[in-house]
């Protein structure tokens, strides 16, 4: 398994800065009546359509994305009666699409006649018709390939700078999803472990020549683990029986679980030169990933799925084509996968996650839904889930049922408290009424009561006592999220505010200083990070093609 880029998961209740600054924003703007009241009393609408399934029926609760050159896109959502509205006065240029499950709607290219016209949008479902760039035939050929690499160029980007990075840490964390049957370390108890250690030690002590005792004391060590102690033992069966296709597998394994990723490579090209094996290819691709030659690592992935289309390679090809940001590639992996391997829960959310990065915000959700049912006690999906119903800009469908159940498997749990307290509130909106806000401040006290470390809750706590104007309160609260965080700039810039309200300027403006500095800081580490991961350049038939929505 390739290593992530970032921490997929801490003890505590860890989630990104950025998103939680985002989802605060949103929050205090839907609980205030007085923004709420500024809210309502909105301009006109600049595109209004609807959107129908091939029978005529309205589609409701369909996705509608918006494109334009050289913005990022905005989504609605169909409403009852399938109908939709934006408020942007699109450029020359733009598309209008739709999706809904696996049903799409063709482009619709927008030319508006005037400045001031109002434009009528129709639209309907269609099976054969692809919102994607790319439309993935597995039985042949794919009908894309991916011909170079580039730096990072912000292409691909989609709603706001917290969106975006919440969809490249999902990209990320996909990669270290695990299959439910994966092997693991082996399950003896450490006196046995040791024991067997000390006979297979003896061993090959006494047959030093004896390939089946150095390839068992080595094998031992792999599945426990200890690579380093693995090595010697397997090179001497290597070298005793170099033909041996098992022991060279197990010895590139710990080659690469021991960092030592150019001589794991070489001994695998080795192999495959000798033998055409999905599991050489997939485990070529993990290590060409690792020496920082994606490119190279695609390819071998892809054929890994043409020699065998299991699940871990159709998963191991998806995750790498989702990290370097070729998202619908990704996504028409993930889907065949799906498709293929329906009990995948893995793959059901990696697909979330592609979807999410394509800003088609319900389909991801809907994923993610199915694959929190096929294992409920599972926390992966409940996880994504939560983070991209954060994010979204608009409440998500079958989210709140979800995060309620893994709230009720898992009361203890400080995230299942966050995202459900997070996922109420944003479902509430402006309707919020003082029961609702109160069970949120209960879930979100009983977050910090399990893990004082999570400083997200505590942000949260705050936001809520400053929609009451109960700034002092609020102050206590962003005092202590800073406490557990000194480096989240939402707790500094947002105490910065309290403190302005009540009066203390001066501790408001060390504030502001101290959230600048930060803010500095942590866009020049993402910057480092999204130029250190490069991304795909796509061709179909012979042309330059999206790697994901613009």
């Amino acid at each position: 398994m390739r290593e992530s880029y970032g921490i997929r998961r801490l003890p505590a209740c860890n989630i990104p800065r950025r998103l939680i600054g985002a989802s605060a924003l949103v929050l205090l703007m839907l609980v205030s009546p007085a923004l709420a009241q500024q809210s309502s009393s909105a301009p006109p609408p600049a595109i209004e359509g609807a959107v129908r399934e091939s029978a005529g029926a309205p589609a409701a609760s369909a996705s509608v994305l918006l494109e334009c050159p050289g913005t990022a896109p905005l989504q609605a959502t169909t409403n009852a009666e399938g109908r939709f509205n934006f408020y942007t006065r699109p450029p020359q240029g733009c598309t209008l699409r739709a999706a809904k499950a696996n049903r799409q709607s063709t482009p619709v290219l927008l030319n508006p006649d005037s400045p001031d016209s109002l434009l009528h949008v129709s639209m309907t479902l269609d099976q054969a018709a692809s919102s994607s760039p790319v439309s993935m035939d597995f039985a042949d050929k794919p009908n894309f390939t991916v011909a170079a690499v580039t730096d990072w160029t912000a292409a691909g980007g989609h709603g706001s700078d917290a969106v975006l990075r919440t969809s490249e840490a999902l990209n990320r964390e996909a990669l270290t999803l695990k299959p439910e049957s994966g092997a693991g370390a082996p399950s003896h108890a450490p006196e046995k472990m040791t024991e067997t250690e000390s006979i297979l030690r003896a061993a090959v002590a006494s047959a030093p020549q004896s390939y089946e005792a150095n390839h068992k004391l080595g094998e031992f060590y792999l599945r426990a683990g200890r690579f380093r102690d693995a090595i010697p033992p397997l090179q001497a069966a290597y070298t005793i029986e170099p033909a041996n296709s098992d022991n060279a597998y197990d010895l590139a394994l710990a080659l690469k679980g021991n960092g030592d990723y150019s001589a794991a490579r070489d001994l695998v090209q080795k192999r495959i030169a000798r033998e055409d094996s999905a599991n050489l290819h997939r485990l070529l691709g993990e290590l060409h990933e690792k020496l920082n030659d994606p490119l190279a690592a695609v390819h071998e992935f892809e054929r890994a799925v043409r020699l065998d289309p299991s699940e871990q390679n159709y998963f191991a090809w998806g995750s790498e084509l989702l990290l370097h940001r070729a998202i619908w590639q990704a996504k028409d992996v993930f889907s065949a996968g799906v498709k293929a391997y329906p009990q995948s829960q893995r793959m059901l959310t990696a697909l979330g996650a592609a979807l999410f990065a394509g800003a088609l915000y319900d389909e991801a959700a809907q994923r993610l839904c199915e694959a929190s049912d096929l294992n409920p006690a599972d926390p992966e999906p409940y996880l994504f889930m939560g983070k991209i119903e954060i994010s979204s800009p608009n409440p998500l469908p079958c989210v709140e049922q979800k995060l309620a159940r893994f709230l009720q498997l898992r009361p203890a749990d400080p995230l299942a408290n966050y995202y459900y307290a997070m996922t109420l509130w944003k479902q509430k909106g402006s309707s919020a009424d003082a029961p609702s806000l109160q069970h949120v401040q209960d879930l979100l006290t009983k977050a910090v009561a399990v893990d004082p470390g999570c400083s997200e809750a505590y942000l949260q706590l705050g936001v809520l006592e400053a929609t009451r104007r109960d700034f002092n309160k609020a102050i206590a609260y962003y005092n202590k999220a800073i406490e557990a965080n000194p480096q989240m700039s939402e707790a500094h810039y947002r105490l910065a505010v309290a403190y302005d309200r009540v009066g203390e300027k001066e501790k408001a403006q060390q504030q502001f200083q101290l959230h600048d500095q930060i803010e500095k800081q942590q866009a020049a580490a993402v910057e480092k990070q999204r130029r250190d991961v490069k991304q795909f350049l796509v061709v179909v038939d012979g042309k330059s093609a999206d790697t994901a929505p613009r």
